[in-house]
């Protein structure tokens, strides 16, 4: 009699669906499935680490090519004039 009976994961069953109810039980079993996945990349990453770099294949560095920015001097800065509000 030392584990559970089929009984008694009815009951728990049962109670879990009452004090949560139908909708949020996917919902919650969803998030955990995704914890635990997250979890166990982050297990399998930390124990990576340990190994030496020429074992795991590194990822290319990428960098970002940005647009070349022309400095605005004075002179080439457009003028635009001010204006006074309209009060009527």
């Amino acid at each position: 009699m030392g584990g559970l009976q089929p009984t008694h994961w009815i009951i728990v069953a049962v109670v879990l669906v009452i004090l949560f109810g139908s909708k949020k039980l996917p919902d919650a079993a969803r998030g955990l499935g995704r914890s635990l996945r997250i979890f166990k990349s982050e297990v399998k990453e930390m124990q990576n680490d340990g190994t030496p770099a020429a074992a795991a294949p590194a990822a290319p560095a990428v960098t970002p090519q940005l647009p070349a920015v022309t400095p605005v001097t004075a002179e080439a800065a457009p003028v635009t004039p001010q204006t006074e509000p309209r009060t009527s």
